[in-house]
């Protein structure tokens, strides 16, 4: 591509060693305090709550937009509350009718919020383009004068994707002209010995296509503190080299022009510690995927630009493509470890609310610029495998029960951390107002009622409720629930261009009836599965970590009957308790009945890239129409890429010599220190075990993953490992 230093496609084998890592510069982060002071550090206080660090000041009428948001979501509650107590005291309220109208408003309470959000964002989409931060996207990139970072943290990824992807990245910011105030980092913490040696290779790989000097690779054997811990421990190693970093996921795209721009708006505005931007979903081939992509192009802008009108300075961190101030990162977003044992305690695993919620306390600036483009991830290929990530999150976002009542966080970070927690207690609470409702049908239904109680009455006491505005508080409810969606619909209608991008109106409104009836199908399994997340957390039972499937595959049937069987047990047993009330009730509850019924064959269906690519028409993005250069050319990279990543570690590092001498140089990298007393135990038993193998193929059968991982990380190891592989060649 023009404007992009390429080197040959082979080098030859004498050349001089690359620079793996640039000099260390190393800079304190300290571990910050929930509860005591705060650890010292760069204080700079936002316009509003002090002298502002620049001429910036927050958004007009902050206070003004957040009273509109919260005044509504109140307005709608209150009226919906005050209905469904209609419906229930028809004939007295109950006790189990009292929990119901209890669930109600705490569940209708929730949606409205979010319904307020978007038809903020829906309004300011009717006004054209927002300019986040002053952000002009049609106007010249700024010209960057200050040292920066990209972070590409990975852990047993794909590693000729994650590659093709940086080189996509590189590429991009290298035609603005400007890559030279940019140093690439791929931050590994592969676990899996055979995908670590692979990432090495493809790296040597990617030194080959660029001739860059400022593409850097790290492996750290010991992946404490999971993502946060591998970001902290470049902060501490090199942060003090750089102003500015810009954190993005193994599986982000970001093109370079936004790269500039957001780098510019941290220059421009001294008193702003991280910028979020809204990534945009892209490749999606699954059924699931291409719901995911559809759902989050059409209806993501005006959500995010929604929130991002009330949230002002007090904004909120996704934990990748964001922008961030090294400097404040550093001072303040030292994450402490949670006291107690998992899955509570620990290591905070949803570390982005909280680093967010830290730099605000210390007066930061935290804002979104949802309005910029260039900003791109992936998602999920199927529902198992969003199932399988969201359990992880759900354990993340109940830790921050621990970090609510730090000290001196500000009002609308403590929400943020509210919002993540209460995501996934709707779930149970959800089930337990359906449950609830089914037992005072069951009650009327087989209970004889006592319609003279014990005392003196004139009248009696009839069990009933009113099923005409039951129907319309249902109406209601759902509404609130369809409406943004429609809103963000209506506001795509509104400009011709990104009109013509979804396939026209007609095409885009078939979509979002396609998206609404498939999504409304698979809400309840996500329910149940979210239920099952929360019950699994209170029970302490830790998820752990594990590795993001990017790629579509096949879902066995019995896999799938695994993961989803108990979903359709529930929806049966719901089904067969409404049955036997009545016939009605029966036909009321089969949009939840239904889809937990058919659970496991859903699950199924959403691997398929079959019918992913049939609705595609119906579920097109502008995206698709349109392949943004820089995805274009991260696929094409992944297409023909030669690291092989299937490779056995041992064998590939003996039958390479480059990636030897690499793989050697690397280990020289500083290691973490450890504790007088405190031993490697996977490396002392892959040492005791090398000490009893005569061949390669021998050490390769005993060792376990952990071990060999150690092994090949320990260079006295490393040599024992070659020594055989060399004699059994």
């Amino acid at each position: 591509m023009d404007g992009v230093k390429r080197a040959p496609a082979l080098v030859r084998q004498d050349a001089a060693p690359p620079r793996f890592l640039p000099p260390e510069s190393p800079l304190p982060m300290p571990q910050q305090a929930l509860r005591g002071a705060q650890s010292p550090g760069a204080q700079v206080r936002c316009a509003g709550a002090g002298e502002p660090a620049a001429s910036s000041s927050p958004p007009a009428l902050l206070p003004l937009r957040r009273a509109v948001i919260f005044g509504a979501t109140i307005a709608m509650t209150a009226a919906a509350g005050f209905q469904m107590y209609l419906v229930l005291e028809v004939g007295g309220l109950t006790v189990l009718e009292g929990i119901v109208l209890a669930l109600f408003i705490v569940l209708f309470g929730w949606i409205a919020f979010s319904c307020a959000s978007a038809l903020a964002g829906f309004i300011l989409e009717l006004g054209g383009p927002g300019r986040d931060l002053g952000i002009d996207p049609a106007g010249p990139p700024p010209v960057i004068v200050s040292r920066n970072a990209l972070l590409l943290p990975t852990y047993n990824e794909d590693p000729r994707r994650v590659m093709a992807r940086l080189q996509a990245i590189y590429e991009s910011v290298a035609e603005t002209g400007q890559g030279d105030q940019f140093d690439f980092f791929v931050l590994s913490d592969s676990t899996n010995a055979d995908i670590w040696v692979a990432e090495e290779a493809a790296y040597l790989e990617l030194l080959h296509r660029t001739g860059s000097e400022r593409i850097f690779y790290r492996h750290r054997a010991d992946n404490t503190g999971r993502k946060a811990g591998n970001i902290a421990e470049w902060v501490g190693r090199f942060g003090g080299r750089y102003e500015h970093m810009i954190v993005l996921d193994a599986d982000s795209l970001m093109t370079g022009d936004a790269v500039l721009r957001l780098i510019g708006a941290l220059e421009r505005h001294a008193d702003v510690a991280l910028i979020q931007t809204l990534p945009v979903i892209v490749n999606g081939t699954t059924l699931f995927a291409r719901l995911q992509q559809f759902a989050g192009r059409l209806y993501g802008p005006s959500i995010a630009r929604g929130i991002a009108w009330w949230h002002g300075t007090e904004g909120n961190y996704w934990g990748h493509n964001a922008a961030i101030r090294v400097a404040a990162f550093a001072s303040h977003a030292g994450l402490p470890t949670l006291s107690g044992r998992k899955p509570f305690g620990g290591h905070i695993l949803s570390h982005d609310f909280v680093e967010a919620a830290l730099m605000r306390r210390a007066g930061w600036r935290i804002q979104m610029a949802p309005s910029l483009a260039g900003s791109y991830e992936e998602t999920p290929p199927t529902l198992a495998d969003y199932t399988a990530r969201d359990r992880r999150w759900c354990q993340g976002n109940l830790q921050h029960l621990g970090v609510l009542p730090a000290r001196g966080l500000h009002w609308v970070s403590r929400l943020h951390l509210i919002t993540g927690i209460a995501s996934y207690l709707t779930a149970p609470l959800w089930v337990a107002m359906l449950l609830v409702g089914l037992l005072i049908s069951l009650e009327a239904q087989f209970i004889r009622p006592d319609y003279f109680p014990p005392g003196f009455s004139l009248f009696p006491n009839w069990p009933a409720q009113d099923p005409v505005r039951a129907a319309w508080v249902f109406a209601a409810t759902m509404g609130i629930l369809i409406l943004p969606k429609i809103l963000a619909y209506v506001a795509m209608l509104m400009r011709s261009a990104t009109r013509r991008a979804f396939g026209g109106a007609i095409r885009a409104l078939a979509g979002v009836a396609v998206e609404i009836v498939i999504s409304g199908v698979i809400a309840p399994v996500m329910m149940v599965s979210q239920s099952r997340a929360v019950a699994d957390v209170l029970l302490g039972r830790d998820s752990g970590w594990q590795v993001q499937r990017r790629e579509a595959g096949i879902l066995p049937m019995m896999d799938s009957l695994r993961r989803f069987g108990v979903h359709s047990a529930i929806g049966v047993a719901l089904a067969v308790s409404a049955y036997a009330v009545s016939l009605p009730l029966f036909l009321w509850m089969t949009p939840v009945t239904l889809g937990l019924v058919l659970a496991v064959p859903i699950a199924s269906l959403t691997v398929s890239e079959r019918i992913g690519g049939r609705l595609r028409r119906l579920l097109l993005t502008p995206e698709d129409r349109d392949v943004p250069r820089v995805v274009r050319r991260a696929n094409e990279l992944h297409g023909d890429w030669r690291a092989d990543e299937a490779a056995e570690a041992i064998a590939a590092l003996a039958r390479d010599s480059r990636l030897r001498e690499a793989h050697r140089a690397m280990l020289a990298a500083p290691m973490r220190v450890r504790r007088r007393g405190e031993v490697n135990v996977d490396l002392a038993i892959a040492r005791a075990k090398l000490d009893t193998v005569e061949t390669c193929a021998e050490a390769v059968a005993v060792l376990t993953p952990k071990e060999k991982a150690a092994a090949l990380a320990d260079a006295a190891s490393l040599e024992r490992l070659l020594s055989l592989a060399a004699g059994d060649s």
